[in-house]
């Protein structure tokens, strides 16, 4: 199953510093995603003014409980960076 992944960054003082304290480990785990299949394709959101807001990542996972283990793992989320996640299933368009 194919999901489409879209994270908001906190807006605190803080949050671009915790952003960049983890990127590396979170660019390390999408590395590892991509190995094991789950990686489809990923970036920052970006604000108006090219400032990183948060995240977009499509992923391939063989469950939703597979998802979530992942989740719980993901530096971007133990690390405080992303606020809010929205999470849907995604069906790409066979064209």
């Amino acid at each position: 199953m194919q999901y489409v992944l879209h994270a908001y960054d906190y807006t605190d003082k803080q949050a671009l510093n915790r952003r960049m304290a983890v990127r590396g480990q979170h660019f390390d785990g999408a590395r590892q995603l991509k190995v094991a299949g789950h990686f489809i394709l990923g970036g920052a959101l970006l604000d108006d003014a090219g400032k990183m807001i948060g995240s977009m990542m499509l992923l391939d996972f063989d469950s939703e409980e597979h998802l979530n283990n992942w989740l719980q793992a993901e530096v971007y989320i133990t690390g405080k960076v992303w606020e809010r996640i929205d999470i849907k299933p995604f069906r790409q368009a066979e064209i």
